[in-house]
Formats: structure tokens, C-alpha cells, sequence
């Protein structure tokens, strides 16, 4: 991963619903329907959220007929989760 591509999935990771969402998805695929429902939010604010997760390559989103699941990029977060790591062991 660049360097812009860690300061987007900490932008993301920047606001607490999105964090409330990761916590949500870290289990298991959610429809865009059962997120909204854990949220006072209206769903263009949902799409919103969903679309800086699935930008910055945390979350990845699967089309089923009208509705959105939304699942963990696991990938994603072995790199960033690596990133941090390596850059707290060098300070040390």
C-alpha cells in the first residue's frame, strides 16, 4: 500500500459510526438495510459512510438484486494493521 492509500483508511476510520459499522461487519456480511437499522441516520447518510469504507478498500461491497452486503476486507486491514506494526516497532 502508498502512503495516501493509509491516510484514507485512517480518514475513514476517523469517525465513529464508521467505526461502529467495522465493529458490526467484523463477523459477518451485513445488508446496507440491517446496518441502517443500528443507526438514527437516513440512508443517503448510510451510503455515504459505506461508500468512504468501500473507497479506501476496508470493506468490500457485493450487489444481491436491489440490496448491498457489505463484508470485511480482511486484506486490507492485515496491511494497514502490518503498517502500524512495523512503524510502532521502529520508534521503539
Amino acid at each position: 500500500m502508498e502512503y495516501f492509500e493509509y491516510a484514507l483508511c485512517f480518514k475513514a476510520l476517523g469517525d465513529e459510526t464508521r467505526v461502529k459499522i467495522i465493529e458490526m461487519l467484523k463477523n459477518s456480511s451485513m445488508c446496507a438495510c440491517k446496518i441502517l437499522e443500528q443507526f438514527k441516520i437516513t440512508q443517503p447518510t448510510l451510503s455515504y459512510h459505506m461508500k468512504m469504507l468501500v473507497d479506501c478498500g476496508l470493506v468490500n461491497v457485493e450487489k444481491n438484486g436491489i440490496w448491498n452486503h457489505y463484508t470485511i476486507n480482511k486484506v486490507q486491514f492485515n496491511n494497514l494493521s502490518n503498517f502500524i506494526e512495523l512503524k510502532n516497532m521502529v520508534t521503539k
